[in-house]
């Protein structure tokens, strides 16, 4: 799309306003986007500063870490919401020519709250998908296209609507912006199936760092592979994904059955990490890991949930069970006989009998102070070093784990294929997660205790590198500091996202973002060819 420049003598205007210190940065934005923006409004009634009402409750509305809206935190100077993609293009013009640095957020999942706070960067402002969230399906071609700001919960229950045997490989967690979702790669529980979301993906459109609104055939392939699992915030804006639906069938069946240590909850774990990954690949098992009360009065043990879907009915899941994996002992009554939209209410923990509607609210009730790490597996850990891990985990508060299974479609398909490499290989990922809720006061009890746990599993994971996923940043393995994003020093946390497909991902951002403009902690770095902006 050709983007319509306004008149010389309107720039002069734009630039005056910009060289007058005296003019709040937020004016100055404001006045820009009434130049450059394809719609006519009042934006002031879109940008939110400290001084106004609504500004806390904007800013924390799908904020997921309270970690990054501590007192502490650098607040942004105003967060502008864009309405349409014409606004997002000429916001990304205004930042640019303004000199203000630009945060994106769609869904406000990111576990170190870079795309609401900034770390390096005063002033910042942060530019709010929120309410850019159509999505409309067309079942007769099997595809989708959706807005950045919809939720991965809209997209599921926007494709139910319209058909009971289509659905879409993507996130469990229902309130995931699918904007940032996709970036990162975008599992979930047909993930062994069919692969990841940004597998599915057919077309895009984004806001480049020159304001230009282009498609997959504008921006070439290189750029296109990059923005499908490269992560966000280093490329552009993304506006619309373009999916590809897949199949589901008319009943699936999901269970959870749990087990503590004192029921043999090791061996079965021991035991899952063979099988999980090797099992019929319509069947997905994950584990959730916890404290939970022992059989011994005033002690502590931890409960192994196993929560899986498997896409067909409970009498074939049941064979498949008993010939792979026997050990759980599942049986027919733990088995619930459901339509794929309720599976992913079940699978992402909404209460018995809850409408699909549910599904339209759009963002999320809970939230926590929390830090999270994840790990890749490569190779079975021992039972008898499952037993000493215990012993660490039990020491924390309220932590949790989450394996992941992998195989099936996921190792075959190509580590090159989406900057997402961690494919053929992998048996399962980690999650780690400790949260809290007196804020700073307990803080780096349980930050260290994370640490401690991280440093502790390193000899079960993968090595050269320590995989890490994308979707769960960690400024813990490395920080760009203030406009420097050096390679070497990012090449420390990429390798581990993104490993051999880290040079791509840089040669690529040299080449359509050679100044810079879009960055943050973890963002990726450009080749020093160009002027840092």
């Amino acid at each position: 799309m050709q983007f319509l420049w306004s008149t010389v003598a309107s720039f002069v205007v734009l630039l005056s306003i910009s060289l007058t210190t005296s003019v709040p940065i937020e004016e100055a934005f404001n006045h820009c986007l009434t130049l450059h923006s394809q719609t006519h409004n009042q934006f002031s009634s879109s940008i939110y500063t400290s001084t106004n009402a609504s500004f806390t409750s904007i800013l924390e509305s799908t904020a997921q870490n309270l970690r990054y809206l501590l007192p502490s935190v650098p607040k942004p100077d105003f967060i502008f919401t864009a309405l349409d993609d014409s606004q997002v293009q000429a916001a990304v013009l205004c930042a640019k020519q303004l000199r203000i640095h630009m945060r994106v957020r769609s869904g406000g999942h990111d576990y170190e709250g870079l795309s609401y706070a900034s770390l390096i960067e005063k002033p910042f402002m942060v530019l709010d998908l929120a309410k850019i969230r159509a999505v409309n399906v067309d079942i007769e071609h099997n595809t989708a296209w959706i807005q950045a700001g919809a939720t991965i919960g809209e997209v599921y229950y926007r494709i139910s609507e319209k058909s009971s045997v289509h659905g879409f490989p993507a996130g469990l967690c229902t309130t995931l912006g699918i904007g940032g979702h996709i970036t990162g790669g975008a599992y979930g529980s047909m993930m062994r199936k069919y692969g990841l979301g940004v597998d599915h993906v057919l077309d895009a459109k984004i806001v480049d760092a020159n304001g230009r609104v282009l498609d997959r055939a504008a921006m070439g392939e290189d750029l296109f592979w990059a923005i499908r699992g490269g992560g966000g915030g280093s490329f552009g804006v993304i506006l619309w994904w373009k999916i590809k639906l897949v199949p589901v069938p008319q009943t699936v069946t999901v269970f959870t059955v749990t087990k503590t240590l004192e029921q043999g909850g090791n061996k079965l774990l021991h035991r899952w990490q063979r099988v999980a990954p090797k099992i019929d690949e319509d069947l997905f098992i994950r584990v959730i890991i916890q404290p939970g009360n022992s059989s011994v009065p005033g002690k502590r043990t931890v409960t192994t949930s196993y929560n899986a879907l498997f896409l067909g009915g409970a009498d074939r899941l049941l064979r498949v069970m008993k010939h792979g994996f026997p050990e759980l002992g599942l049986t027919r009554k733990d088995c619930v006989e459901t339509s794929w939209i309720k599976s992913v209410l079940y699978i992402a923990g909404y209460p018995d009998g809850s409408a699909p509607e549910v599904l339209l609210q759009g963002k999320s009730t809970t939230k926590a102070h929390f830090k999270a790490k994840s790990d890749f597996v490569r190779e079975v850990i021992p039972e008898k070093s499952l037993n000493s891990l215990w012993e660490i985990f039990l020491q924390e508060d309220g932590p949790l784990m989450i394996w992941n299974p992998y195989g099936g479609m996921m190792s075959r398909i190509a580590e090159s294929a989406t900057p997402f490499p961690h494919r053929k290989g992998v048996l399962y990922k980690i999650q780690y997660v400790t949260g809290w809720i007196d804020g700073e006061k307990s803080m780096a009890k349980h930050m260290n205790w994370m640490r401690k746990f991280y440093f502790y599993t390193a000899p079960y994971v993968s090595k050269y590198p320590r995989e890490t996923y994308v979707n769960y940043r960690d400024l813990d393995i490395g920080m760009n500091q203030k406009n420097n994003t050096s390679f070497f020093q990012a090449f420390s946390w990429g390798y581990r996202y993104f490993k051999g497909n880290f040079n791509r991902l840089v040669k690529v951002k040299t080449k359509v973002d050679p100044s810079n403009f879009f960055r943050h902690e973890q963002s990726i770095p450009p080749l020093p060819t160009g002027k840092k902006g």
